[in-house]
Parts: structure tokens; C-alpha cells; sequence
């Protein structure tokens, strides 16, 4: 790891660190006044509807900070994030990091004093909007403190449109290009999650196994990309007609073709959006990466990007000319 990046991962890391620290603190502190079962889950009114035993919160939520930290860190490194968008995930890190320390002190401040075994008196959603302040002002602390890292430089940031590849057209020419392609574990991956929300909707509650039913159809919709270069622009759908994903030209900068992770740089899969991002991800590998003129990029893999994005730079050449 270089200098840099350890330093752009130190300061991704270093909310996390500090948050568990001063929870940890916040515990030895307060430890014998606590009871030996703490009210640890609470409804949307405050109320107190779930106990754990002290030592299961500890260990429950001891690592929580700790590993969010470590693959904070790894993803402000590895996640190709440039610019101002590497600079939003650092403060993103250091808001996420204050909202769930405050939350965790506050459920042990509610819980001083209660009687052995017994309940809290309940949680004040006032914790929350405490909570939401404190993230944001941590927020932008770290943003102010990514400043003092240099952000990586985007490789395609400096390329003239000009440099793109294109493919020649006649005057009056009209040319088209589409693709399909996905990932055949998603499908798969969406009757696992049907059956486990039926499952769960007849055994248990349905309030519990309807969500599952529509992750699945979401899961679904997005397990396979099909993708369209006209003279709309390009065009992006799921397995359904919607949802339709369209950049026209007049948007468009210029395109690429390369290489994307689906991890790295957007998280998973489906359609994801990332700070200064957004893409249609069916699977790592080849993808069609559009640059539009707000500096957004918009991404989807599919198979012949390279075609794809040489006719969609001709056809924005097209659109700039008036032709």
C-alpha cells in the first residue's frame, strides 16, 4: 500500500476507531449501573420491546464499528472513487460513524439505573434527531479533513472526447446497436429469497414476508441488462419494461469502454448509485461508461461495449453538429 493510500485509508477508518473508543469508554463507565439485562430493542413510539443480556450486547456490538471501519477503509482504497465523490465517501464514513456511536451511548444512557432484569423507561425519538445532528456535523468534519489527502486522480478524467474510439458513418447514415446480457446466479439467488419470504409469510407473518417477495422482484428485474445505442441516446432496461434507464446524447459527453468491478467500485449488483456514479451492474467485466457533461458517469456492463460506446460517441458527435 502506498503513502497515499494509507492515509486516504487511515482517514476512512479513523471516525470508526474514535466511535468505538468513546462507546467503549461509555460502558466501563457506566457498567455498574446498568442492569444485567439491557432494553435493546425499541419499537417507532420509544417503546421497549426486546432485552439482551449485558454481556451479548457487548459482544453483538463491540465489532460493529470496528469492521464497518475496516471495510470503510478498504473501499475508499480499492473502490476507485475519484475527486469529489472520494471525498463524499470520507465524509459519509465519518456521519455514519457519529450517528451509530450516539446511538449505541443513548441506549445505554436509557438504560442507568433501570431495575434488574427490568425495562427502560423507553427511548426518546429526541436521541434521534440528536443523532441525525451529530452526523451531519461529523459529515462535514470529514469532509473537511479528506481535503488534506490529495483524492485519487481520475484515469479518464484528462482524456479528450476527441481521443474516444467511433465508428464512421455516411451522411444520412442510421445505425442502431443493442445487447442483452446478465448473470445467471441471479435469477437463481430470486427464488431463494421467494421461498424464503413465502416460508417466512406462512409460518411467521406475512408483515414480515412480503418485504422479501419484493426484494426478490427486484433481484429479478435487474439480473439481466438490455441495452440500446440510438439516436435517443443510451437506453437501459431490466428483465421488465420498467424500470427504463435513458441518458439522451445531448447529455452525454463522450463513452468508454472498460473494465468495471462490481464490488469495487459500485457496491453489488443491480442498479446502484455511488457518489459521483450511477450504473446498471449485472456482473463484473466489460461495460459501456458514459461521461455525461455534469461529470456523472453512468455505467452498464454488457457484452461488445466497445461497439457500443464507439457508436454512441459518433451519435453525440452527431447531436453537437445538429445533424
Amino acid at each position: 500500500m502506498t503513502r497515499k493510500n494509507l492515509g486516504r485509508a487511515t482517514l476512512a477508518a479513523l471516525p470508526f476507531v474514535l466511535a468505538f473508543l468513546v462507546d467503549l469508554i461509555l460502558f466501563l463507565v457506566l457498567k455498574d449501573r446498568l442492569p444485567t439485562r439491557l432494553a435493546s430493542h425499541f419499537d417507532v413510539s420509544g417503546d421497549v420491546n426486546g432485552h439482551v443480556d449485558r454481556t451479548t450486547y457487548v459482544l453483538v456490538t463491540a465489532p460493529v464499528l470496528p469492521v464497518l471501519g475496516a471495510l470503510w477503509g478498504l473501499v475508499v482504497v480499492g473502490g476507485k472513487f475519484y475527486g469529489r465523490a472520494h471525498r463524499l465517501l470520507i465524509g459519509g464514513g465519518w456521519a455514519v460513524a457519529a450517528f451509530l456511536q450516539y446511538v449505541l451511548g443513548a441506549t445505554l444512557i436509557v438504560n442507568l439505573d433501570a431495575p434488574d432484569g427490568g425495562a427502560a423507561d423507553g427511548f426518546p425519538m429526541w436521541h434521534l434527531a440528536v443523532a441525525f445532528g451529530a452526523a451531519a456535523l461529523a459529515g462535514g468534519i470529514g469532509l473537511l479533513l479528506a481535503r488534506l489527502v490529495p483524492a485519487p486522480e481520475d484515469p479518464h478524467a484528462g482524456k479528450s472526447p476527441a481521443d474516444r474510439e467511433r465508428i464512421a458513418l455516411a451522411d444520412g447514415e442510421v445505425a442502431g446497436w443493442a445487447r442483452t446480457t446478465g448473470a445467471w446466479w441471479l435469477p437463481l439467488s430470486a427464488l431463494v429469497i421467494v421461498a424464503s419470504g413465502a416460508g417466512l409469510g406462512f409460518e411467521v407473518n406475512w408483515f414480515i414476508g412480503a418485504p422479501l417477495l419484493v426484494i426478490a422482484l427486484l433481484v429479478l428485474t435487474f439480473s439481466r441488462a438490455h441495452v440500446t445505442v440510438d439516436r435517443r441516446g443510451l437506453t437501459v432496461s431490466g428483465l421488465l419494461p420498467w424500470p427504463r434507464v435513458q441518458v439522451p446524447l445531448e447529455r452525454i459527453e463522450a463513452a468508454d469502454s472498460r473494465q468495471v468491478n462490481a464490488v469495487a467500485e459500485f457496491g453489488g449488483w443491480g442498479y446502484r448509485v455511488r457518489p459521483g456514479r450511477t450504473g446498471f451492474i449485472v456482473r463484473s467485466g466489460e461495460a459501456i461508461v458514459a461521461r455525461q457533461k455534469s461529470g456523472r458517469e453512468f455505467a452498464v456492463t454488457v457484452e461488445d461495449s466497445a461497439t457500443g460506446a464507439a457508436l454512441l460517441n459518433t451519435l453525440v458527435d452527431r447531436n453537437r453538429a445538429g445533424r
